[in-house]
């Protein structure tokens, strides 16, 4: 049965009336009133100190509390046919963001002359202080309306180029010399060329020379100012694009339109490879249009069912490529089904072990979670809702799939679907590795390559300051 809106007539309204509404405003909503009135002072927040510790305000958007007393006027107290004549409101303070805000309209005159009933306006905070107060004079319907509750158009905010960002954090920062890995496909090659021309990399061509020449031929670039080491074949070009990195001509590799595995070969190798004394993961850094904020997903290409030990290293090699985006404390959330510890769920004891290791210190420089479901990671609300106290929980940087199959779904979910631009890159070799898929286009070739440049400076920053060896 559909859920219905009831009117009150003149006649039934009595002083004393009360209705209320509550509601949290978040970072999405003051975007979204940003984008409406087109007023980019709204976005302003600020931190403000209080007895039990900071929070944010919001400074500019008042006439979105005052909007609730609209909603409340039109829909219940009078309600449906009722007409506003005259609104007087005071904003006492700004508004703090994701706390529950109640505003609350009640009835403090009735003019059976005019039919216009007089109320009084407030909105308070969780403590009971006011935020906005005021008054309003409605005229009142005279008849009954009755009509099922309207479901309403959801809006949505779409980022688009989110990545362009990305690519503007690289500007002015020295091109990182790239050994580009069979470069033997039209967007393997293009993807490359793209980057060395926004002064990204500077690529090494390593590959069947002819081909690669065919293919620039065929798209028009000229590829002569950069470096071609011809090979007779894609495990050749592996093989040479690692040897280049240990004698200190590259810095990052980027994959062509070889198969993973064979490039991942030659940097696995435990005597002429590229291994560290951490284990090698994947990770998308995933824009959704429709999200606030980029992720990272890990591991969605790389280990199929990693092992506590796995865990561990891909939890620390994300957090590292969070640092070099510029997050000094991600929020990691350790991903499940369920939010709650059972036995029958292995993935969950996996994320309650590795949060206990962030507290221990065995792994650093994040702030872990788990186990959280998807919803619960990437929505506050939906925290709210099933009562998860935590600060990872609604606003993670960093989710922890529990293997690869749930990884690659989701990251090829969140790409078809929902249209997220994806940058994949590779952790935990001695240097970043460009690998995205042989089908990737050329644009998200360009930004995976912006990502590779920011690890390469990063580590660069981070040799710098490691004291020197006795």
């Amino acid at each position: 049965m559909d859920e219905m809106l009831e009117n009150k007539t003149f006649d039934e309204i009595q002083v004393g009336d009360s209705a209320s509404v509550s509601a949290a405003l978040r970072k999405d909503d003051i975007e979204t009133w940003a984008a409406v009135t087109a007023n980019p002072n709204v976005m302003t927040l600020k931190e403000a100190a209080t007895g039990e510790g900071e929070f944010l305000e919001a400074t500019g958007v008042g006439m979105w509390g005052a909007s609730m007393f609209s909603t409340i006027i039109g829909t219940q107290l009078p309600g449906l046919g009722s007409v506003t004549q005259s609104t007087n409101v005071r904003f006492l303070r700004p508004f703090p963001v994701g706390e529950r805000v109640t505003a609350t309209v009640t009835v403090a005159e009735k003019h059976p002359d005019t039919g216009v009933v007089v109320v009084d306006l407030r909105c308070t905070d969780a403590s009971g202080d006011e935020i906005i107060a005021g008054r309003a004079e409605i005229v009142a319907p005279k008849e009954k309306i009755s009509q099922p509750v309207i479901e309403m158009p959801k809006v949505q905010l779409r980022r688009d180029d989110r990545y362009l960002e990305l690519l503007k954090e690289c500007e002015g920062l020295d091109p990182v010399s790239t050994a580009v890995v069979h470069p033997c496909s039209d967007d393997a090659l293009v993807g490359a060329i793209q980057a060395a021309e926004r002064k990204l990399i500077e690529p090494i061509l390593i590959g069947p020379e002819s081909r690669i020449k065919a293919i620039a031929e065929k798209e028009g670039l000229d590829i002569s100012p950069y470096r071609l080491i011809s090979t007779e074949h894609s495990h050749h070009a592996a093989e040479q694009g690692v040897a280049l990195v240990r004698g200190g001509e590259a810095e990052a590799i980027m994959k062509g339109s070889l198969h993973t595995d064979e490039l991942l070969r030659e940097v696995m190798r435990k005597d002429t490879g590229l291994r560290t004394e951490r284990r090698i993961s994947h990770c998308f850094l995933l824009a959704v249009p429709t999200y606030e904020r980029a992720i990272i997903v890990t591991d969605a290409a790389i280990n199929i069912f990693p092992d506590l030990a796995a865990k561990t290293d891909i939890c620390q090699n994300a957090i590292y490529l969070a640092h070099a985006m510029g997050l000094p404390e991600p929020k990691v959330a350790i991903l499940s089904a369920v939010e709650t510890v059972t036995t029958t769920i292995p993935s969950t004891l996996e994320a309650a072990a590795l949060c206990k290791m962030a507290d221990r210190g065995q792994i650093k420089g994040g702030i872990l979670d788990g186990p959280l479901a998807f919803d619960n990671a990437i929505d506050v609300e939906a925290a709210r809702i099933k009562g998860i106290d935590s600060p990872v929980a609604g606003v993670a940087d960093i989710l922890i799939v529990p293997d690869l199959e749930a990884g690659n779904m989701l990251a090829k979910q969140l790409t078809f679907m929902a249209n997220a631009e994806a940058a994949g890159i590779v952790l935990g070799a001695r240097v970043p590795i460009v690998l995205t898929s042989r089908a990737d286009s050329a644009r998200t070739r360009l930004t995976s390559c912006a990502v590779a440049v920011l690890l390469a400076h990063h580590q660069r920053k981070m040799i710098a300051v490691q004291p020197a060896a006795e």
